[in-house]
This record gives C-alpha cells, structure tokens and sequence, in this order.
C-alpha cells in the first residue's frame, strides 16, 4: 500500500533509486493521487520529470512536463522507452541528485509506449528535451541515476557533493 502523504522527494543513494521498479498492477485512485503528489514534488523543485522512485515508490511510473507547469504534466504508467538515432553529450541535472550537473550521453531521439491514467495505452517519438526526459526519468525505473552515467573525471569532480548526500542518507 502506498501512503501518498509521505512520499518526498528521494535523494541519492537511497535504496529505491538503485533497484528496477515493479510494474503497476492496476491503474486506480491511490495511482491517481501518487501522480498530483508527484507533480507537486517535481514543481516545487522545479522540474521537468520525475519517476515514482525520486517519490520514494518503486512503481514503473513516471511524469514529464518540458515547460515544468501543471498544465501540461503527462503521465507514463509502465513505460518502455526505445532510444534512437545518434548520440548527443549534454549537460543534465536530476533532483534525486541536487547540486550536481554532469554531462550526459543520450539518444537525439526516442519512442515511448506507456498506458495514460485513464488505462489507454499509447505511442509517442520525441527528440531534443523530450527524448532526453523519457531516457532520464526510464533510468531511474531500471536502478539509475546521473551517477551512474557519470565519467570518472565527473565523479572525482562532483565526489564531495556525492559524498555529502551519502552521509545524509546515512544519518536517516
């Protein structure tokens, strides 16, 4: 059972960002609430995405919203994500991971299929800021963050933030 009042935001390295998401089984009312929860949350940090992990669930869910308003909020439930085309290096940030801006490389483009919350299934392609959004927040429902796709040269660079947040994590 998910207790939508308590989920925050989720810092690296808690154990829920680090470990594949389940599915979810059935699209109902706590599902609908866990995604305005999770909007809040990606709005007040202002975001542009956030899986159900950075919440602190460890459901295949996630949300994107480019322009980072409430409005224009999507919502992927159980998403395969299939990158395409040619690699791109780009600085990226993640709010499991404040404080640390990393280059990233991703796929220019990617397709989505994921069900919306209403139970209909549905495709999308997407380039630039989207497809990078839909490869970020799949990331984070496999076990990965930034981190992970970091170089070494960015892990000795941002190795005092990481350690930071590490301790932080230890002390809960």
């Amino acid at each position: 059972m998910i207790d939508v009042d308590k989920c925050r935001i989720t810092h690296y390295p808690a154990t829920v960002l680090g470990r594949p998401a389940e599915p979810v089984a059935e699209i109902d009312d706590t599902i609908r609430q866990l995604v305005v929860k999770m909007t809040d949350i990606m709005i007040e940090n202002k975001g542009v995405g956030l899986a159900a992990p950075q919440a602190g669930v460890g459901l295949r869910l996630f949300i994107i919203s480019l322009d980072g308003s409430r409005e224009s909020v999507r919502a992927y439930v159980n998403p395969t994500v299939t990158p395409a085309g040619d690699l791109e290096e780009l600085e990226e940030g993640c709010l499991s991971v404040p404080g640390v801006w990393t280059k990233v490389r991703r796929y220019k483009r990617a397709t989505v299929t994921a069900t919306n919350l209403d139970g209909h299934e549905f495709t999308e392609e997407g380039d630039g800021l989207y497809a990078r959004a839909l490869q970020h927040e799949s990331d984070h429902l496999e076990g990965m963050t930034i981190v992970n796709r970091m170089g070494a040269a960015a892990r000795i660079a941002h190795r005092r933030q990481l350690k930071k947040l590490t301790e932080k994590q230890e002390r809960k």
